[in-house]
């Protein structure tokens, strides 16, 4: 009940602070400097030397690649029926096919699981960052019509991204170095990312003029919560998997829209307002799909 309240409260306080004026303008961005800087790559030196590798991990990585695959020709199918043209669509594909799997998903599975297995969520949330940093982009760019984008690029994004950095050293410095005697700091740094990153999505939700774009946030808000996380759990049924591994995989697929989709929307002009419409709306929808996936999950998985 103790992290229910968490999310509600950190969420409410975000946005009343916002209504209210409490903060600066774009304050959120220092927050996510924190989150993205100092908070996440702890998350990583907490957790990921301590897991042990087996192919059943295969699973959180094979996720969002899933995800995203499916989201791409569902945005091309929805975006040729209704006739939308090549930024619509590519925001569709773009909000359809990244989830939001650490400011969201860390919180939710401390939630409705525990802090234990937020070391399996670390692997789909890398996955999803290389996702974002490189198919996304590449899909962004192409619409906008105005950049240029090279493998160098891409790579440069990929191998200065701090979380991405935590991530590979959490996995290689312990092969070399005992790093236990800084598992306290760690674990109160790590501490940080729930309070922080709610609070956050509450100064940044945006509502306005919503009605006048039902149809597109709809059909965003059906694939990612609902009929991709659903593919995904029949290919995990078929394929025979059980237990928290999977559980967490599918619970980490059917998270809401990746708050960077506004950043790459702003950027490279693919209808901003929209996209962070589809953000705002999906994190309050997907506070309740996941708890409809929870009860599924501990059903059938």
């Amino acid at each position: 009940m103790t992290n229910f309240l968490l999310i509600a409260l950190c969420i409410g306080l975000g946005m009343l602070f916002t209504k209210a004026k409490l903060v600066p303008e774009n304050s959120h961005k220092g927050i996510n400097a924190w989150l993205l800087n100092i908070a996440l790559p702890a998350v990583s030196f907490k957790y990921l030397p301590y897991i042990e590798w087996r192919k059943e991990l295969l699973w959180p990585v094979l996720a969002p690649i899933v995800i995203w695959l499916c989201a791409w020709i569902y945005a091309k199918i929805y975006s040729r029926i209704r006739g939308l043209d090549k930024k619509t669509e590519a925001v569709l594909k773009i909000v359809c096919g990244l989830g939001n799997t650490s400011f969201v998903g860390f919180p939710l599975i401390m939630a409705w699981y525990s802090e234990a297995e937020l070391s399996i969520a670390i692997i789909c949330d890398q996955v999803t960052f290389l996702l974002f940093s490189t198919v996304g982009l590449l899909v962004a760019v192409r619409a906008s019509g105005t950049h240029k984008v090279t493998a160098g690029f891409m790579l440069k994004r990929l191998l200065t991204f701090p979380a991405f950095l935590g991530c590979v050293l959490a996995i290689l410095l312990p092969q070399f170095l005992d790093i236990s005697p800084m598992a306290p700091l760690f674990d109160k740094l790590a501490s940080t990312v729930a309070p922080l990153a709610l609070f956050s999505i509450g100064l940044q939700l945006k509502f306005d003029g919503w009605k006048d774009e039902i149809k597109e946030i709809s059909a965003a808000l059906f694939y990612k919560l609902i009929l991709g996380p659903a593919i995904f759990f029949a290919i995990i049924l078929l394929a025979g998997a059980k237990g928290i591994i999977a559980q967490i995989s599918v619970f980490e697929a059917a998270m809401p829209i990746l708050l960077s989709a506004s950043i790459i929307a702003e950027k490279y002009d693919l209808r901003p307002q929209l996209t962070n419409m589809i953000i705002g709306i999906g994190i309050l929808v997907g506070i309740v799909t996941t708890a409809g996936w929870w009860f599924v999950l501990n059903v059938i998985a």
